[in-house]
């Protein structure tokens, strides 16, 4: 029978079931230090999706077996020529011709839709790190792919931080933000922040280091923001946010979240932290970072890992996650081509 793709999306419960089960086996093989491949927010993508995109989803089968799916997302509000792509093949039907058909496929639909360059992450072991499966990178290499950005994921555990040392940064911090206080929610944002909130978020694309990825800034509003509360919501991820806000001026001018799922309450993803470029300089990331750490364990006490995402160029933002305690793991580097 050989290999076969087929389209499928959140009408065909029968190929959502098949591609969740190829990407639980293909994360429980490649990180195994992560929680479980998570249903609610699998479903959640097909039915829930973000807004501002539109995801195509295929499923490969080999010899008539589910073997491997394609999610690929186009954004329509802005970077309108590019694409992202998850492309997960099942550990047992690599190096069958299964990753190389679903990227062909994938070139077909792109080039349909007239967008020029697809970006896709894979992972990496690190100098004394953990063993990774290094097949991601050489097969984005062998389809023609360039590494964009490289990045580092650092965990930290937040059972063996020194509070001591906690709170003598928090007082540094403190003793530096002077014009400034922090506020914090958990879900959703108050209205009187979230178009402050929407700002800083769309600076994320422009400020965050970008490598050579060819990604222009996001158009973030209130609505955008709002809606991609909704999907996060529907997926089941609980979100804790802690801000700076200016008192002269009343703008929220820092931020930070931290997100929990809904398969394993031992385990959050510290999410997003800017600083507005005006306020820098007053340790505002590290005072956020910080009040944000011990929000999160007031709320979720059975917190036991807390992943953490940076370029590797970001030496900044390093410098602090590093500060309270965060340890490199593996790498994750971004890819990028050109169609």
């Amino acid at each position: 029978m050989g290999i076969t793709i087929a389209p499928f999306d959140a009408a065909d419960p029968a190929a959502i079931d098949e591609a969740y089960r190829i990407g639980a086996a293909a994360y429980a093989a490649d990180v195994p230090d992560y929680p479980p491949f998570c249903r609610r927010r699998f479903d959640g993508l097909l039915h829930h999706p973000t807004p501002g995109a539109d995801t195509l989803w295929a499923l490969a089968r080999l010899d008539g077996v589910p073997a491997g799916y394609l999610a690929l997302e186009l954004p329509q509000l802005d970077n309108t020529e590019n694409a992202t792509a998850d492309l997960v093949v099942h550990p047992a039907h690599r190096r069958r011709g299964v990753g190389r058909a679903l990227h062909e496929h994938c070139r077909r639909l792109l080039r349909e839709r007239g967008r020029k360059r697809v970006i896709g992450m894979a992972l990496s072991a690190l100098p004394g790190g953990p063993e990774r499966p290094e097949a991601g990178g050489a097969f984005a290499a062998a389809m023609g792919a360039q590494p964009a950005l490289a990045g580092v994921r650092r965990r930290l555990d937040p059972t063996a931080v020194d509070q001591g040392a906690l709170d003598a940064l928090l007082a540094d911090a403190r003793a530096n933000a002077a014009g400034y206080r922090t506020v914090r929610w958990h879900g959703a944002i108050p209205e009187e922040y979230v178009a402050d909130i929407a700002y800083l978020d769309g600076r994320l694309s422009t400020d965050a280091p970008m490598g050579d990825l060819e990604w222009e800034a996001e158009r973030v509003d209130a609505e955008r923001i709002r809606g991609v509360e909704r999907a996060l919501a529907a997926r089941g991820r609980r979100q804790y946010h802690v801000a700076a806000r200016h008192e002269a001026s009343g703008r929220v001018v820092a931020w930070t979240l931290l997100d929990v799922g809904a398969s394993a309450d031992w385990h959050a993803f510290q999410q997003i932290t800017i600083v507005d470029p005006a306020h820098r300089g007053h340790r505002l990331g590290l005072l956020v970072k910080i009040e944000n750490l011990r929000h999160l364990l007031a709320h979720e006490p059975a917190i036991r890992a807390i992943d953490t995402f940076n370029a590797a160029s970001n030496t900044h933002m390093i410098a602090i996650n590093e500060r309270l305690g965060f340890r490199p793991v593996d790498g994750w580097t971004d890819w990028q081509l050109t169609i």
